[in-house]
């Protein structure tokens, strides 16, 4: 027993370091804020995107191992294999994706929860914790027309959360292995690929999926909507679910939410809406009324991450119906009896797959409460204007351009007098990444290369889009072929 003592001892010992002292905590804290007080104070200079070679690969000659480093030595890893090269989506100038920035109390939020390590998955273990996150969820549905008694989750993104959506309804509508391969989804070509995903993962892969028709602003058409659902039952299948979208991720656009809200309660279908990027709209007057109808669903996704601007890693799934999440998420287990008795709220673990969870509320709550709802309604606000001015002063530059925004995404392309037009955009994007000081992305519409402008980075304002208007007007002026 002495011996096991004594080796006891000896691991204690080596296994404090992991506790450092207070002198230390300062020393390293000190140099990680000076690191990323130079990355904010340098951010409006530092480029979009850099284009390397190395791609990072210099991380590697740097392997894990028994030995530690220094905190220079690990921040310079950082700065020159992470940091630099590609895509910078803290950029103003990152007009390619969405999401982009990242707001800076949501960090320090992220900060408190890492270092408190509250456990957010249990009402038991961390009421607290738990009681903001129900409290963000109830806001949320607030915002978005949803009752009282709504229940949601806050996953770690919209995939996760289209994935618990997509299995409520599944379970709600009570489809069975047996009935898989019979039931219909409807939804769109311009669904976001994690719906797909979604379904895949749910087992319903083998569902027939109907994919409707499209206006001329890629939206669904409700009237196609309807005639499908018709024709399927007269065939004795089992129509069950729709899914349509509040900001489709290629050209932002908004499937009629509130038509087709009325045509799943005629028929009795689940109605899912992905609102991952568009749904923060509503906090505009604009976005409110182009949202009109979001409340007929009963589910949908919201991601923070996006509209709000947070940083990655939160996205948001609310059910108008509570029993119908718990249902399909619940769990029994021996050694967590002792939390079955507290159940003052719900806990997160019960209505979504997710056990062991990370305190993502903290990083929600503190930048809405330090910074209080108006200027994240003004910066929506503003992204919605942007687009616009983006729409129409590229095509005073020649650009063609798809339909006029319904948010902030416009799509564009510019036709040659000679040459392959998709070729010539090829090379125009591959130049402006190159420039770097502005990042934009493309797709594919109608078989056609389109350029995408895709403005939601809290840091783009007028300037930013100004820059990228020169930076094209340069480019085809000189036709770089």
């Amino acid at each position: 027993m002495t011996r096991m003592r004594r080796r006891i001892q000896a691991l204690e010992k080596v296994a404090r370091q992991l506790e450092p002292s207070p002198g230390e905590r300062r020393k390293v804290r000190k140099q990680v804020i000076a690191y990323t007080e130079r990355f904010l104070n340098r951010i409006e200079k530092t480029k979009a995107y850099n284009v390397t070679t190395e791609k990072g690969i210099g991380l590697l000659d740097s392997p894990i191992s028994e030995k530690p480093v220094s905190i220079d030595q690990a921040l310079a890893l950082l700065r020159d294999h992470v940091d630099y090269p590609g895509l910078n989506p803290a950029s103003g100038g990152h007009l390619g994706y969405i999401p982009g920035g990242g707001i800076y109390y949501s960090s320090l939020g992220d900060y408190i929860a890492g270092i408190t390590n509250r456990f957010a998955g249990v009402f038991f273990a961390g009421p607290g914790a738990v009681r903001m996150e129900n409290m963000l969820i109830r806001r949320l549905a607030q915002i978005l027309g949803y009752p009282k008694d709504a229940a949601g989750n806050l996953a770690s993104g919209g995939s996760i959360a289209n994935l618990i959506g997509i299995v409520t309804a599944r379970d709600a509508m009570n489809i069975r292995s047996r009935e898989i391969e019979r039931s219909v989804i409807y939804l769109s070509r311009q669904a976001h690929h994690s719906v797909d995903k979604a379904i895949r993962i749910a087992g319903l892969g083998e569902a027939i999926i109907r994919y409707i028709p499209l206006d001329p602003k890629f939206r669904m058409i409700p009237a196609a909507l309807e005639k499908q659902i018709v024709e399927d039952k007269k065939k004795k299948l089992n129509p069950f679910l729709v899914i349509a979208s509040a900001g489709t991720t290629d050209v932002g656009a908004i499937d009629p939410l509130d038509e087709i809200g009325k045509i799943t309660k005629r028929h009795r279908l689940w109605y899912h809406i992905d609102a991952a990027y568009g749904g923060f709209f509503i906090l505009t007057k604009e976005g409110k009324k182009k949202l009109r109808g979001i409340e007929r669903s009963d589910s949908l996704v919201i991601d923070p991450h996006k509209g709000l601007f947070l940083p990655y890693g939160l996205g948001v799934v609310l059910v108008k119906d509570q029993t119908r999440l718990h249902a399909s998420h619940y769990y029994v287990a021996n050694y967590m009896q002792d939390a079955a008795a507290a159940n003052e709220e719900p806990s997160p673990a019960e209505l979504s797959p997710e056990l062991t969870k990370h305190f993502r509320g903290l990083r929600l709550w503190l930048p809405l409460k330090l910074h209080g709802i108006k200027p994240f309604r003004a910066c929506l606000e503003e992204k919605l204007l942007l687009a616009k001015y983006f729409y129409k002063q590229v095509r005073m530059l020649g650009f063609e351009t798809g339909p006029e925004p319904e948010l902030s995404v416009v799509t564009y392309r510019f036709v040659p007098e000679h040459g392959d037009a998709n070729e010539f955009n090829k090379r125009l994007l591959d130049e402006v990444v190159k420039d770097g000081r502005v990042f934009i992305s493309s797709t594919l519409l109608n078989g056609n290369f389109t350029l995408r402008f895709a403005c939601l980075a809290f840091r783009s304002h007028l300037s930013t889009v100004d820059l990228l208007l020169q930076i094209l007007k340069e480019k085809t002026a000189r036709a770089f072929f």
